[in-house]
């Protein structure tokens, strides 16, 4: 198997093979959450307009709407991006459009480039995707591993560290989660979470975000409907 390593959306429109899309903070660790709370589905989009037109046109598979811009919930959207507000949600049974500024944009380009399969991961289900990943059949013989970092346009710690932490699960050795929480946990990226003049940002989320492997499930991508569908899977 080769394993690539790409960055932000330049290379998530040149991926190929299986993809790995990651958004630490925080996208795909609020996703995580929202399944592990009962959400059965997860529609990915990349702009705001179409969670609403989705909503507009289809109701059915669009219970929630969940996303930021620049961290904060859009117009019209029931939730924001926040793993500490998701945290404490009832979405048993509910279908989530959820679009972002990285992690999803990553994950529609993936689809476009024609990867498969698509997983969507962060810190909180890396091990089990990297399981899910090594039960394909057949095995994928190439995976790209994309870091999405700060709105696909910089490079951030925590999704870099986490594709690090992802092919080395998949190539079978065991990082140390509690260095890379520490590591993490002093870079810049992370003290947004602790400025009172960007309430959006809630302390938690970061703590959320870095409980490495947390979950025993995956969260594997495919196109419904020509939209592109999240849903765990068991690993």
């Amino acid at each position: 198997m080769e394993i690539r390593i790409g960055s932000l959306s330049r290379d998530a429109n040149e991926a190929q093979g299986a993809a790995l899309v990651i958004d630490v903070f925080r996208a795909f660790t609020t996703a995580a959450i929202a399944f592990d709370r009962g959400a059965e589905r997860i529609t990915l989009v990349a702009q705001v307009e179409e969670a609403l037109e989705i909503r507009r046109r289809n109701p059915a598979i669009a219970d929630i709407l969940m996303g930021e811009v620049d961290g904060r919930r859009p117009d019209g959207f029931d939730y924001g991006n926040s793993p500490y507000e998701a945290s404490s949600v009832d979405f048993a049974g509910k279908s989530i459009v959820q679009s972002t500024r990285a992690g999803t944009v990553g994950t529609a380009a993936a689809g476009a480039a024609g990867c498969d399969p698509i997983y969507v991961t962060s810190f909180v289900v890396a091990g089990a995707t990297a399981r899910a990943l090594l039960a394909e059949d057949p095995l994928p013989e190439r995976v790209t591993i994309l870091a999405m970092g700060d709105q696909g346009v910089n490079r951030s710690d925590e999704d870099e560290h986490c594709a690090l932490y992802l092919r080395n699960r998949i190539e079978g050795r065991n990082p140390d989660p509690e260095a890379l929480r520490k590591l993490i946990m002093a870079g810049g990226a992370t003290q947004k979470f602790f400025d009172d003049a960007q309430p959006q940002y809630h302390p938690q989320d970061a703590a959320l975000a870095l409980q490495v492997d947390r979950y025993g499930f995956a969260m594997r991508v495919t196109r419904e409907d020509g939209l592109l569908v999240a849903r765990k899977v068991a690993s």
